[in-house]
C-alpha cells in the first residue's frame, strides 16, 4: 500500500462526503440559485465573522481575488519569505492585477518591525504599498502558526500605514484546531481572508474569499471575468459544508500523526528534523544526501514524499493516513536515508 504525504490535498472524499455530494440540491449558481452553495457561503461567512462569503475554485482564486480587491496596477504587496501568493500562483498577480511583491523578514514569519522595513516611502518613484498578505499557517514555513500577538502588532503597524491586510488562511483550520482559537478570532484583524475545503478538511474542490459585502460583490464580478462562474456547483459545496461540519476536530489527530512521524524521523541517520517546528501538520526535513534522490528511494519502498530543495523534503498528514501508517513511513524515509 502506497503512504502519500506528499501534501494533504491528496486526500479523497469519504463515503459519507460523498452521498452528501450525490443528494446536494443544486441550483444555478450564476444565476444566485444554487441552495446548497448559498448554504456554505453563509455558514464560512458566520464561521470567519465576516459580512459574506464567495465560494471559488480554488485557494490561488481566493488569494488573487483578494489582491485585486485591495490593489491598483504598479502597487506593492508585502508577504513573508515563501508565501504562497508570490511563490505558488504561476505569477497571477502581476499578470491580474499589475502588482508586485516585497518580502519581510525571513523564513516564512514575520513582525511589525520587518513589515515597517518592507513599507515603501512615500515617493512618486517607489511603488505603492497597499496590501499586507499573511499566511497561516505557513505552508513552506512547515506548518508554523502565525501568533496571534504578532499578527495584532503587524495590522496595528499596517493600519497605522493606511494599509489593507489579507490573511492567505489555506490551512487556518490547523492553526484554529492547534490553538483551539475560532476562525473568526484568527480572521479579525483582516479586511479579507481566503480558506481552503481540499487541504486538511479533506474535501475534493474548492476554498472561500471571507470579506465586507462590498468586497464579495466586486469580488463575484472579477470572478465571472476569470473564468470562475460555476453553475450547479452544490455539488461540490456540499461536500465543503460536509468537511466544516464533520472535519475540523479531528485536524489534532493530523498534528499529533505528524509529531510521530516527525520524532521518529529526527532520531534516524541521515535525516534531521527540528522538532520545535512541527506545530501542526506538515515536517520539514534536512537531508544529508540530495533530497530528490531520497523521495525516488522512499517512492520505491511505497513512501510518497516532495523534495522541496536540494537537501529539504515536506512530508504532509491527513485524514487518509493513521497513526500507523505514519510510524511506517517515517522508517521507510530512513531506510531510504541511510
Amino acid at each position: 500500500m502506497v503512504i502519500d504525504l506528499r501534501s494533504d490535498t491528496v486526500t479523497r472524499p469519504t463515503k459519507a462526503m460523498r452521498a452528501a455530494m450525490a443528494e446536494a440540491e443544486v441550483g444555478d449558481d450564476v444565476f444566485g440559485e444554487d441552495p446548497t452553495v448559498r448554504a456554505l457561503e453563509e455558514e464560512i461567512a458566520r464561521l470567519s465573522g465576516k459580512e459574506a462569503a464567495l465560494f471559488v475554485s480554488s485557494g490561488t482564486m481566493g488569494n488573487q481575488l483578494a489582491i485585486a480587491l485591495q490593489t491598483r496596477p504598479g502597487d506593492e504587496v508585502i508577504v513573508g519569505e515563501g508565501a504562497h501568493p508570490a511563490f505558488y500562483e504561476s505569477g497571477a498577480a502581476p499578470v491580474l492585477s499589475g502588482v508586485q511583491f516585497a518580502i519581510a523578514g525571513s523564513g516564512g514569519l514575520f513582525d511589525a518591525d520587518a513589515l515597517e522595513a518592507a513599507i515603501k516611502p512615500k515617493a512618486y518613484w517607489c511603488p505603492r504599498t497597499s496590501l499586507v498578505c499573511v499566511e497561516n499557517t505557513h505552508n513552506r514555513a512547515g506548518g508554523r502558526i502565525f501568533a496571534q500577538d504578532e499578527i495584532a502588532k503587524i495590522a496595528s503597524r499596517a493600519r497605522a500605514h493606511g494599509l489593507a491586510l489579507h490573511l492567505d488562511g489555506a490551512r487556518i483550520w490547523n492553526a484554529s484546531a492547534a490553538l483551539g482559537v475560532s476562525l473568526a478570532t484568527l480572521a479579525a484583524p483582516f479586511d479579507t481572508v481566503s480558506v481552503c475545503f481540499s487541504k486538511g478538511l479533506g474535501a475534493p474542490v474548492g476554498s472561500a474569499l471571507c470579506a465586507s459585502r462590498e468586497h464579495i460583490e466586486r469580488a463575484r464580478r472579477l470572478r465571472k471575468m476569470w473564468g470562475g462562474g460555476m453553475r450547479q456547483v452544490g455539488v461540490i459545496a456540499a461536500g465543503a459544508l460536509h468537511a466544516l461540519a464533520h472535519h475540523r476536530e479531528r485536524l489534532v489527530d493530523d498534528h499529533a500523526n505528524a509529531r510521530r512521524f516527525a520524532e521518529i524521523v529526527a532520531s534516524s541517520k541521515g535525516l534531521r528534523v527540528d522538532l520545535e517546528r512541527v506545530e501542526t501538520n506538515i515536517v520539514n526535513v534536512d537531508t544529508e544526501g540530495p533530497a530528490d534522490l531520497v523521495a525516488k528511494k522512499a517512492r520505491d519502498a511505497g513512501v510518497l514524499v516532495n523534495a522541496i530543495g536540494p537537501r529539504r523534503l515536506r512530508a504532509v498528514t491527513h485524514l487518509d493516513v493513521d497513526a500507523e501508517s505514519v510510524a511506517r513511513a517515517a522508517k521507510a524515509l530512513a531506510e531510504a536515508a541511510g
